[in-house]
């Protein structure tokens, strides 16, 4: 069984995180009340606008590195596993690996 995003929700998985350093900067595992750092599993493919005349498709893809805010996501487990879901304009920000993304 897959989980699968509908409309314009994100599936994410947490990063496992002690002191997690992405290229110079280290990710301090600092307390409770701190935003979640995971990676997207499942990308809904969008919705429609307000007035339903346009299709708005999402814009993060699979494979993202996402920071979430403490709240706001839905956690539940999935055969053993932990994921969070909430829909896409609840991502903080997107943490870009290189140069180049």
């Amino acid at each position: 069984m897959n989980l699968e995003a509908v409309f314009d929700s994100v599936i994410v998985k947490p990063i496992d995180m002690e002191d997690t350093m992405y290229g110079n900067i280290i990710v301090p595992d600092l307390g409770k009340e701190k935003s979640l750092i995971g990676e997207v599993v499942s990308v809904g493919p969008g919705k429609r606008s307000i007035t339903g005349d346009n299709f708005l498709p999402t814009t993060v893809k699979k494979k993202t590195t996402v920071i979430l805010p403490p709240t706001g996501a839905t956690r539940f487990e999935f055969e053993g596993d932990e994921y969070y879901i909430c829909s896409e304009q609840t991502i903080l920000a997107i943490i870009k690996k290189g140069k180049n993304e």
